[in-house]
């Protein structure tokens, strides 16, 4: 029997999340990444997935490529899965999504019902089991980043240089913002993920051309607010928008296998600190809540010898992080709850028929290090050295104060480099290859390899969800 939903929709009020009585609500929880949208390094196809699913078309047809899907789709996130997060004391379900699953670019006015029917199913099953859902917009038509996770297949965010785009996504929140109104499972809407505005004020203008849509229709749901470059930066913000709630996220490198091991010195822990301060010195400035809507380590497979000395450092560097933000009382939500491996709470078992299906590709990906979080060229030398005279090159020919100078600056010139070579033009062409593994698969074979993602046909990752446990035990923070 479903649980009888709260009264009234979760609101700000001052720094806190507060339910209908005024009490304080810390939500606490994991995204379902990998799921209504998909990416490279949770389910181990190269590039983007608009790339990867048109050569899976190719070689499946359509009705073996649809049937794949859907099951895909199906057996990903169940009501089991929702009933597993309850049992960990989570309290909160974020859900990344394809804008694609609501509109086709070719006739974008007409939103597709197929979209609420996905999402539904998920609310549905969180909200069974009294779990709060956050829909989030992962892609945006144009890009709303650089990035590989918002399925441009492109390097540039060209959502902010045209309006019809952005009438498209405004009139789509509309109509999502009608269709969840008056669910008080629904905590909220985070308009947009992982922005990536380059003159730092077109993403303000949007954030508050679209909240005044949303509110038009929807008055009661809280929306989070991601910052600019990527959710790290605030500091070209002017203002505070009503019942709104402020989203970074906070991916320490020390938790990924390019940087250094955490050994929890002193030194590391100011360093945590002294980034998450950074981050959220708007919202402590204008007195408004805080989300970290992204976080965590990734884990090394087996086939490291030292696999488990280093999960275990990377274990202790997620507790400091949940010190951190228990300290403030902050929500958040980890990335990610479910992939083949590489950081899921869950993940699917390596003698599954899609990870041996995908073996040998999946180890050549991994020698070619073209996913940008699993990659670690010091353990690839070889792999590095085709790019090394390419990123000289471009340091030897343009001068030093323009080299590192493109947005986002962060990544510095070799950064953009992998992202066009690596992660965008080699990664698209293997797609190819990626799709090669599942041609003249039966219905049969392609619901066992779909059927591998299932809760019961996973393994967990006992180590993270129990720290995520004891966190979400401590009542109050």
């Amino acid at each position: 029997m479903a649980l009888r939903a709260p009264k009234a929709c979760l609101r700000v009020q001052g720094t806190d999340i507060a339910d209908s009585d005024g009490n304080r609500v810390i939500l606490k929880g994991c995204a379902t990444g990998g799921h209504t949208n998909m990416e490279n390094f949770i389910t181990g196809y190269p590039g983007h997935e608009t790339e990867m699913r048109a050569a899976m078309l190719r070689v499946l047809g359509r009705e073996k490529y649809d049937f794949f899907f859907d099951k895909f789709l199906e057996y990903f996130f169940t009501s089991s899965d929702a009933k597993f997060l309850a049992s960990l004391g989570i309290n909160c379900v974020r859900i990344p999504i394809n804008y694609r699953y609501f509109m086709d670019d070719l006739n974008p006015s007409v939103i597709k019902p197929e979209g609420f029917k996905l999402v539904d199913r998920i609310v549905d099953a969180c909200a069974a089991e009294g779990l709060y859902t956050i829909l989030d917009m992962h892609t945006f038509p144009g890009g709303q980043n650089q990035g590989w996770h918002c399925d441009t297949g492109i390097h540039k965010a060209l959502f902010w240089e045209f309006k019809d785009l952005q009438d498209r996504m405004v009139n789509l929140w509309v109509e999502i913002a009608k269709h969840y109104r008056g669910n008080t499972w629904v905590a909220g809407y985070n308009p947009m993920n992982e922005p990536g505005d380059p003159d730092h004020v077109n993403l303000q203008a949007f954030y508050r051309r679209v909240e005044k849509a949303i509110r038009e229709v929807d008055a009661h749901h809280m929306l989070f607010l991601d910052g600019n470059t990527y959710a790290m930066d605030f500091s070209a913000f002017k203002e505070v928008l009503p019942n709104c709630v402020y989203a970074i996220h906070d991916y320490a490198t020390m938790g990924f296998p390019a940087g250094e091991p955490y050994v929890g010195s002193p030194a590391q822990k100011e360093r945590l600190q002294k980034s998450y301060e950074r981050k959220v010195e708007f919202m402590k400035a204008h007195g408004v809540p805080i989300w970290n809507g992204e976080f965590g380590p990734v884990y090394a497979s087996a086939d490291y010898a030292d696999h488990e000395k280093i999960n275990g450092q990377r274990y202790d560097l997620l507790g400091q992080q949940l010190t951190i933000y228990r300290k403030d009382q902050i929500s958040w939500s980890i990335w990610l709850y479910k992939d083949i491996g590489f950081m899921g709470m869950v993940y699917a078992d390596p003698d599954s028929p899609y990870v041996q299906l995908l073996k040998p590709f999946l180890a050549k990906k991994k020698r070619l290090g073209l996913d940008k979080w699993g990659r670690d060229d010091g353990a690839n030398p070889k792999v590095a050295s085709v790019y090394a005279p390419v990123i000289q090159h471009f340091r030897d020919e343009i001068p030093a104060e323009f080299v590192d100078g493109r947005y986002p600056q962060v990544w510095r010139v070799e950064g953009h480099i992998h992202r066009v070579l690596r992660e965008t033009l080699f990664s698209e062409i293997m797609c190819g290859e990626y799709a090669s593994y599942f041609a003249d698969k039966t219905l049969e074979e392609l619901d066992a390899l779909a059927a591998s993602f299932k809760l019961e046909n996973c393994a967990k990752r006992d180590g993270l969800n129990e720290i995520l446990r004891k966190d979400a035990a401590v009542k109050g923070a």
